[in-house]
């Protein structure tokens, strides 16, 4: 779901930044920087349509394996397709690797040489860079994954688009405190306070909150789905050392256990085909001036002539999205929610490590990868 603007102009952009930084790598890097051109084919394309926001392999090439000059056209790349404070929000995450190794006390490892790794982020270009044809690429590690796709010299595909922070509170100088995503916490949880008691009832789907996204990391997200455990969230069916392997089943179990949901449970806050929660068309003005902003922290985080969030200025349109809670209502409290509507689908939940990690998605359930764009365009040349 791309805004109306025209986007030719950032798919110029981005097509010059991708060549540029193509251009500065050596055949090796090429290899795996390069991905299969983007077709929608279930086999050709399923690379591209993998993403994650553990610290596991992503796919495509990391900062470690390039250059200062080619980690700097790299992340001009990503800021092609990136609004400014999205750009600035992925910096600070990316940073607070160092963070949390330091809170981790150093010692995490992933079944790599360092487990928590400012430089362990990825990059691929699928296709071409160009002004016809398809092409796309993605940029993703730890709490990172942006998905970008080109049809013809347009942008017709921004989603999946992640961002998470861990942790999401840190302390800075001078009682100053730094909350990459605050205000997409605080948004939801002040709206849903600010609801008379019967819409509270109904947006509050359960008084405790799922340890993670209920859609996960999935391409295609289906009615009834509910959370992955960790361990099933990365690339790799299991590590090449054992003992990794261990403490990384060890720490998944034990995000589970502290969950402790029941069947019941599980099914009140499962996604489903039809919204849960609270509709737009039954707030007051102010609840719906607090769904807008809420929605902007998530559509403002792509270049401005991508953002669809003027699609919300019309009432209809905003009336048919739905906002879902779940979890206590106090500050500091595990939470979690989740936006849904017509082609949109945003979750938040801010649960492990006691409520200092957080996570957000905005997705496009329709056509996320721009599947339902390279559908007709393949239909199209097909019948040439």
């Amino acid at each position: 779901m791309i805004g109306a603007a025209d986007t030719r102009e950032t798919a110029r952009a981005m097509a010059e930044a991708a060549r540029a930084w193509l251009d500065t790598l050596d055949p090796a890097q090429r290899e795996t920087a390069a991905g299969h051109a983007p077709t929608g084919d279930d086999d050709a394309d399923a690379e591209r349509r993998r993403w994650f926001y553990t610290p596991t392999d992503h796919g495509g090439l990391t900062f470690h394996e390039q250059l200062p000059p080619q980690q700097r056209a790299a992340m001009r790349l990503v800021g092609s397709g990136l609004s400014r404070a999205a750009y600035v929000t992925v910096a600070t995450v990316m940073g607070l690797e160092n963070v949390l190794d330091h809170t981790e006390g150093f010692v995490t490892l992933f079944d790599r040489t360092r487990g928590r790794d400012p430089q362990m982020y990825y990059l691929r270009v699928f296709g071409e860079p160009g002004d016809t044809g398809t092409w796309g690429w993605r940029f993703g590690g730890h709490h990172v994954s942006v998905n970008m796709l080109v049809v013809d010299g347009v942008v017709v595909a921004a989603t999946p688009c992640f961002l998470g922070a861990d942790p999401a509170t840190s302390e800075l100088l001078g009682d100053a405190v730094l909350r990459p995503l605050g205000r997409v916490e605080d948004l939801a949880r002040d709206l849903v306070r600010a609801l008379p008691a019967e819409l509270r009832e109904r947006a509050v789907l359960l008084d405790k909150a799922p340890p993670d996204l209920v859609a996960a990391n999935r391409t295609d997200p289906q009615d009834g789905d509910n959370w992955i455990p960790l361990a099933g969230i990365w690339r790799t069916g299991s590590f090449a050392d054992p003992e990794q392997q261990r403490k990384l089943d060890d720490m998944s179990a034990g995000i589970e256990d502290r969950a402790a949901f029941s069947d019941a449970e599980k099914a009140a806050v499962a996604l489903s085909a039809v919204p849960a929660g609270v509709a737009a068309s039954d707030l007051d003005a102010e609840g719906r001036e607090m769904l807008r902003a809420l929605l902007g922290t998530y559509l403002r985080r792509v270049a401005e002539p991508l953002q669809p969030v003027s699609r919300y200025d019309d009432d209809a349109e905003l009336d048919a999205v739905h906002l879902a809670w779940a979890g206590p209502l106090e500050d500091g409290a595990p939470n979690y929610y989740r936006v849904q509507g017509p082609r949109l689908l945003i979750e938040w939940d801010n649960t492990q490590r006691d409520a200092n990690h957080a996570h957000s998605v905005w997705r496009d359930p329709s056509a996320d990868f721009g599947l339902d764009v390279l559908g007709a365009h393949r239909a199209e040349h097909h019948l040439r």
